[in-house]
């Protein structure tokens, strides 16, 4: 079989450092990878001119768009970011935003307000603690520089008090009071450097570390999707691709757990790797659809609940059917 060129951009993660190197090969397909430190930025470049074969991608805006029926691009379920929100809930000091429900009402900062993390941050913000995040009155733009794509501009279908920042960032605006709370996946240049600025969990480790125990969700961030066109010419593609992925990651762990030196700048890396075995199991970084299923659909009804589209696909209508792979 002839081998098949394939661009791949993603994040210069750990997790796929072994398809970057070459050091895991997708059968069949010859890789180029592009490393892309900002996610947004690998998002427009395939959503606006489609430039890539393979990218990593929003997961909530892949379900909003392809659950419309205008995406062109078909998931691997393959997540390659992660992240717990609740310490990415910042308040001015100033504001009287003590507890969660303190939030109603606010007026709310957020990058774009259909970001992956903003959508996982209102839902949990709502199952958990009870906020009605429709009270809010949202501020969008960037947080530590100004502007962001408008191409990944996802606007709610109900109405709410929504406004577009484009001549300051909304650290500045944190700062300054002019809004009382900043949510998403940048963290405000102000913090820990300007005494108004503070995290709502100051101490949010264990707080998320009990919302696992209790949910079972480690909130997913990014999918990979392939160009529909690739996958509709090249059906094995995203077997191999899978297969790499979980390969990658496999050798990822083997590598951090090698105990002769550190391989990263973390003092406590291996204590850090045993903590994360006990609370989330042997795979923290699980890929695959079933092990996700809770996770995946919590996503989908808060895309839906938060006004997006009326109703998300089935998740085995999302993702391209893969053969699972024992890691």
């Amino acid at each position: 079989m002839t081998t098949l060129r394939l661009s791949l951009a993603c994040g210069p993660y750990d997790r796929t450092e072994a398809l970057r190197t070459g050091v895991v090969r997708p059968e069949g397909i010859e890789l180029v990878y592009v490393p892309i430190q900002s996610p947004p930025e690998i998002f427009s470049r395939m959503v606006t001119t489609e430039c890539f074969d393979v990218s990593e991608m929003s997961c909530s805006l892949y379900f909003i768009r392809r659950s419309r029926g205008d995406f062109p691009f078909v998931a691997l379920p393959v997540f390659p970011s992660r992240m717990f929100r609740h310490g990415f809930v910042f308040v001015n000091r100033d504001s009287g935003v003590e507890s969660p429900k303190h939030l109603e009402g606010k007026r709310v900062g957020v990058p774009e307000y259909s970001q992956t993390a903003a959508v996982w941050i209102r839902g949990i913000l709502q199952d958990e603690y009870g906020v009605d995040w429709r009270t809010c009155r949202w501020y969008t733009g960037g947080v530590n520089g100004i502007g962001r794509p408008d191409a990944l501009v996802e606007w709610p279908r109900q109405p709410l008090a929504i406004e577009r920042v484009y001549d300051r960032t909304l650290n500045d605006m944190l700062v300054a009071g002019e809004i009382d709370a900043l949510i998403g996946a940048r963290i405000p240049k102000a913090l820990g450097r300007d005494p108004r600025v503070g995290r709502l969990f100051p101490d949010y480790r264990p707080v998320e570390q009990d919302y696992y125990r209790r949910t079972g969700i480690f909130p997913i961030m990014h999918t990979v999707v392939v160009r529909e066109s690739v996958y509709r010419d090249h059906p094995w593609v995203v077997h191999s691709l899978y297969k790499a992925f979980v390969a990658s990651k496999a050798w990822c762990l083997e590598q951090m757990r090698f105990s002769g030196a550190l391989r990263y700048t973390l003092p406590w890396l291996h204590a850090e790797m045993e903590e994360a075995e006990r609370v989330l199991g042997a795979d923290p970084w699980p890929y695959g659809l079933e092990p996700n299923r809770t996770t995946l659909e919590t996503l989908g009804r808060y895309v839906v609940e938060q006004g997006f589209v009326d109703r998300v696909l089935p998740l085995e209508e999302l993702f391209a059917p893969v053969a699972v792979v024992n890691e």
